[in-house]
């Protein structure tokens, strides 16, 4: 049977702001009172459901028990899935009611199939039936909580969801109240919230997530479902690091905006009509330039420093050294958190999936590349993007490290690329190619980014040496400081030889795998 869908725009804000939200003029129209809504989630004691991307919940609301399923989310903010709602008789799960929803089958293949209660949402809900523009929209703000045997956490939500009309007039809402309210694109679902609570997962930061792209994907279709798939990444470290400044969490969320940045380079063709891809390129570039210095800090403080610290356990210039760079990395982490707290960071990520979902280059004149079939697209970008990477990286020992790191990027793009469109090439041959291609291009990154830390290191210790640039509170750094900088740079240049051997060798060994899209 064909699956109702959900759309809906998901927007996190705190609970004054949620107040606000409840007398903006823009969200005036006919609804309900605000009235509790218990929705208890439900799974078998494996995990059947969530493993199949799938969520089972009885809420009560009032007098009513409504069963819901839906599928799992796989993006950032905009919540587009199926969803089968019934209403039912008691509080439990009820089978017939999911009987035509694929649970069934699942349940039915299940070792385990009894459903088990697994966390409880509780929130005051008031709902509202707005219009903006052509389009009928029925806001619901939430506060509550999630409550499971592993703890709660708060819930406050601006939920966006589509009754009738264009996507464009949800996202213009949403535009709309950002001007006034402080939100932020919402990552987690209820769902997800819930289950990151109960595994212990919630404030851990996380790595990219695989992305499926369906075998009769458009380029667009493509670009659409990996640009959602980055912006989530991005948002669920973003909260990680605003929590408690976790260095991982902003390492995850430099990959990231790189990853986003490389699918506007990959996807460049078919954006040939519409000019603001570039300029929100650009701007993400622009408004993170600060996220670099912290993250080379980072590394420099938990690699490369405790390494020379080994070396040289009875240099006590090194203490020194970690005591200054210590206190450089807390005021970069705290120009991070500036950044991710000001309103032109919210409103540059809610117009990037603004612009992702319905931006003019989804419009009815657009190149011919968009609606080709992703898996042709795909072939032609990577074989590209190889031969740049073949190019570049011709005679690697002898390039300067300005013309290294062109190799490096230029392999990261590719990286990139091979892992979004990897889930187009499903053969056994194509998947054994990919994974040996996937760790050659891996190889050759390891050694470009040790050689590039090389670079980075240099480039800290070069403003330490800086009167005004490596002062701390006007305090410059001290000459045991400065001098075990110096050791630490010399040390390291001293292994520079042998990483480049080992990266041109890589490069060699790249070019010789044969590609998979091939």
């Amino acid at each position: 049977m064909s699956a109702p869908r959900e759309i809906e725009l998901k927007l996190e804000c705190d609970g004054p702001d949620l107040a606000a939200l409840a007398t903006h003029p823009l969200l005036r129209g006919e609804g309900e009172a605000a009235e509790p809504t218990t929705s208890t989630y439900y799974d078998t004691a494996d995990g059947d459901l969530r493993k199949a991307g799938l969520t089972l919940r009885v809420r009560q609301k009032g007098a009513r028990r409504i069963q819901t399923v839906k599928a799992a989310a796989s993006g950032a903010g905009l919540f587009d899935r199926p969803e089968w709602e019934s209403d039912i008789a008691g509080d439990a799960p009820e089978p017939g009611a999911f009987a035509d929803t694929p649970i069934a089958n699942i349940l039915d293949d299940a070792k385990s199939p009894a459903l088990v209660a697994q966390f409880t949402t509780v929130v005051m809900r008031t709902e509202r039936r707005v219009r903006h523009g052509a389009a009928r929209i029925t806001a619901t703000l939430d506060e509550g909580r999630v409550e499971t045997p592993a703890g709660d956490v708060p819930l406050c939500e601006l939920e966006l969801e589509l009754a009738e009309g264009d996507p464009a007039d949800l996202f213009a809402l949403a535009q709309a109240l950002a001007e006034t309210i402080p939100l932020r694109l919402g990552a987690l679902a209820k769902s997800e919230r819930g289950f990151a609570l109960v595994d212990g997962t919630l404030r851990r930061p996380s790595k990219a997530a695989p992305v499926a792209l369906p075998e009769s994907a458009t380029a667009a279709e493509s670009f659409r479902r990996i640009a959602q798939a980055c912006l989530r990444h991005l948002r669920l470290n973003e909260a990680v690091f605003l929590a408690g400044r976790e260095p991982e969490a902003l390492h995850q969320i430099r990959v990231a905006l790189r990853r986003l940045r490389s699918a506007f380079t990959l996807f460049k063709p078919i954006f040939a009509q519409d000019p603001r891809a570039g300029s929100l390129a650009d701007e993400i570039k622009r408004v993170t330039e600060p996220f670099g210095r912290a993250r080379n800090l980072d590394v420099f403080l938990e690699t490369t420093l405790p390494a020379e610290m080994a070396r040289r356990p009875d240099e006590p210039g090194l203490h020194d050294l970690r005591e200054r760079l210590v206190a450089e990395r807390d005021k970069a982490h705290e120009a991070v958190l500036a950044t991710l707290a000001s309103p032109a960071w919210r409103s540059l990520v809610l117009d990037l999936v603004t612009w992702i979902e319905t931006g003019p280059w989804l419009g009815a004149d657009g190149p011919a590349q968009r609606d080709a079939p992703a898996r042709a697209f795909a072939a032609d970008v990577l074989e590209r993007f190889r031969r740049r990477v073949k190019k570049r990286g011709r005679h690697l020992r002898k390039l300067d490290p300005e013309a290294r790191h062109k190799v490096r990027i230029a392999a990261k793009k590719l990286r990139y690329g091979a892992d979004f469109f990897a889930s187009l090439y499903p053969e056994k041959k194509a998947r054994k190619r990919q994974k040996a291609f996937a760790g050659a291009l891996s190889d050759l990154q390891d050694h470009l980014g040790a050689l590039n830390d090389l670079a980075t290191a240099h480039a800290v210790m070069a403003g330490l040496a800086d009167p005004e640039a490596g002062s701390v509170n006007g305090v410059p750094a001290t000459g045991p400081a400065l001098f075990a900088a110096g050791l630490t740079a010399a040390d390291g240049e001293a292994h520079a030889d042998k990483l480049l051997a080992a990266a041109a060798a890589a490069h060699e060994a790249l070019i010789d795998v044969r590609p998979f899209w091939r």
